[in-house]
């Protein structure tokens, strides 16, 4: 007698027992993306970001390299076109009715429009996020190939993501506490003669111990001169007095981020280096300050600006002052693709918006200070979600 498990594997799994939110919230969130599909007057929108996927239905995989498709009708019911592999794993996080896998030797985007064209949608206004992190170039034209033209479908989930909702201000809330853990053993972890490589695995396991799941990116710790060069990150560097040393991590929660950066002193460091953190600081307090709704991304950005400016620390400020934090998968811990708190980004400030608002200064070559805080948007003003002290750390 044929085994029922191999028969029909996805009956073996509870649908949506490890779901983050009831239905009741996706629902929600499905209509607001069929309200903006008819301002488009879209009949079928292909969503393949692993952030938008999992914020329209709970899907989450690691697995995300391989094509996935959410499908939303205007007017009927969602279904996902995904690797077979991962199909368990769909219904185990989402309450879809319909989860269609392919198999490993299909074509993800032939599988993708052959059923597309069994349910009908042949001929139909069909549009396509072209902004997801892994629809190439190549699965996009072989998706035209097989299907038909495709509209353009994108920016239809990410505005949607910029206010939390108040069950997704519980998992930023749960982000942070556990980016705290890691925070703090990291920073007991930096002492002359440790390694980069012990700092990290410090953050990394305190943060996991604490209940982080995998993060969208992993923490950076650079030390000495190593810290004066944007994005470098632990390399076996052993920790001598007189470094400069830079960490910053996150933590995650039911795919919700939250990240912190702190500098440590180890030992007598420069003058201009205790200068330029103090600065740091009057930054991040003004950025703060700014937050409140009704002003701007580039309202936050320009108070910043102007501490930087007038401290005469321009040239070591080239960059954004924060980007808005939520769902995030690798290649990155942050939501920079929906909001950044820099000139020019006119949107206004609402309550339930989250930023991680990191102001850094570097000595290019020789180090960076920085000190950062996960910040939400409130009716009042904005609050941290960290409760790690600030202020340059002495060891």
């Amino acid at each position: 007698m044929p085994d029922a498990t191999h028969d029909d594997p996805l009956s073996q799994v509870p649908q949506g027992s490890e779901s983050v939110f009831p239905a009741s919230e996706y629902a929600r969130r499905i209509d607001l993306v069929r309200a903006a599909m008819a301002e488009r007057q879209l009949d079928l929108a292909l969503l393949s970001g692993p952030e938008n996927v999992f914020y329209l239905t709970g899907q989450q995989t690691p697995g995300y390299y391989t094509f996935q498709c959410l499908c939303i009708p205007r007017e009927g019911a969602p279904f996902l076109v995904i690797r077979g592999l991962e199909a368990m794993n769909a219904r185990l996080n989402t309450w879809l009715a319909t989860i269609i896998g392919y198999a490993d030797d299909s074509h993800p985007a032939a599988a993708v429009a052959l059923v597309l064209k069994e349910r009908g949608w042949a001929g139909k206004r069909v549009g396509i996020d072209r902004n997801g992190w892994f629809l190439t170039v190549n699965l996009f034209d072989r998706l035209v190939q097989e299907f038909g033209p495709l509209l353009d479908a994108s920016l239809l989930v990410e505005p949607l993501r910029r206010v939390k909702s108040a069950l997704e201000i519980g998992q930023l809330e749960a982000a942070g506490r556990v980016n705290d853990a890691g925070m703090r053993a990291g920073l007991a972890a930096t002492r002359a003669g440790a390694t980069e490589n012990d700092i990290a695995a410090a953050i990394m396991g305190a943060s996991i111990a604490a209940g982080s799941e995998y993060v969208g990116m992993e923490p950076f710790v650079t030390s000495g001169p190593r810290s004066g060069v944007p994005h470098t990150t632990w390399r076996r560097r052993k920790i001598v007095a007189g470094d400069i040393v830079v960490l910053e991590s996150a933590g995650c929660f039911n795919r919700y981020h939250a990240a912190l950066f702190r500098t440590v002193a180890v030992g007598e460091i420069p003058r201009l280096a205790r200068d330029m953190y103090a600065v740091c600081e009057a930054g991040l307090d003004a950025a703060i300050a700014a937050m409140r709704p009704g002003r701007t991304c580039a309202d936050v950005h320009n108070a910043v600006q102007a501490v930087i400016d007038k401290a005469g620390y321009t040239a070591g400020y080239r960059k954004r002052s924060g980007y808005s934090m939520g769902i995030s998968f690798a290649p990155d811990w942050g939501e920079g693709n929906i909001l950044s708190l820099f000139r020019g980004v006119d949107v206004a400030l609402l309550p339930g918006m989250a930023f991680h608002v990191p102001i850094t200064l570097r000595e290019y070559g020789k180090f960076t200070v920085a000190v950062s805080e996960t910040m939400l948007v409130t009716e009042s003003g904005a609050r941290s979600l960290g409760s790690v002290p600030r202020g340059l750390v002495e060891v």
